[in-house]
């Protein structure tokens, strides 16, 4: 990309196929912000791997991410490895990834067409969205402090299938059909979910989803 130049890719395949170029061409720093891990796991391990050794890795999550165990062990890997990792005290608002502080790769929402993706080598935009990553920086905890002291549950994909149908307004029936489960499944499901969060109802438990940023 040109100086200035802005470009929106459309898909997980053009990213992909578009960006790897701009991983291995890191030199310095390497800055990521993750509020669903399976955004850039979506990248080809190739892409990842090619950010070169010696570039200072950060990573800034939002608590939901920690809610899968397998995040967080891939979180240990990396900070094993030398690399920063703080978590928000919120949900974060978009994904981003910062090259050398001079590409910015912001994540648009998600669309039945694929998520779009804004590629920015503007200096003007790339140092907003830096100022702001390194706001929200200063302001998160430290990954292993944050384990110790407030980890959201953790939840696997059954759990997270039933949050978002009490998040849509689904009554038990359809909910279980949705999932494809029996009614006596899906309630039984709706149980384990409210003794997870430790609510003692479906309300309480959508509050408390939302406060460790777990609702979507």
């Amino acid at each position: 990309m040109e100086a200035n130049q802005v470009a929106v890719l459309h898909g997980d395949a053009e990213f992909a196929a578009r960006t790897g170029h701009l991983f291995a061409a890191a030199r310095t720093t390497f800055a990521c912000v993750v509020r669903d891990p399976g955004t850039w796991a979506r990248v080809s391990a190739r892409h990842r791997a090619s950010v070169p050794a010696g570039v200072a890795v950060t990573k800034l999550v939002s608590p939901a991410v920690l809610a899968g165990e397998q995040y967080r062990d891939q979180l240990r890997e990396i900070t094993a490895a030398g690399a920063q990792v703080r978590v928000c005290g919120s949900a974060l608002p978009h994904e981003t990834i910062i090259i050398d502080q001079r590409i910015a790769i912001i994540a648009g929402g998600h669309a039945p067409a694929g998520r779009e993706y804004t590629v920015t080598t503007s200096p003007a935009l790339v140092a907003g969205v830096s100022d702001l990553f390194r706001a929200a920086w200063s302001a998160a905890v430290d990954f292993g402090s944050y384990l110790t002291r407030e980890a959201p549950p953790l939840l696997d994909d059954c759990a997270r299938d039933v949050l978002r149908a009490l998040g849509d307004g689904l009554t038990d029936e359809a909910a279980s059909r949705r999932l494809g489960v029996s009614l006596r499944t899906y309630r039984r499901r709706v149980a384990d979910l409210l003794m997870a969060l430790e609510a003692d109802s479906r309300f309480q438990a959508g509050l408390r989803a939302g406060q460790l940023g777990l609702a979507r």
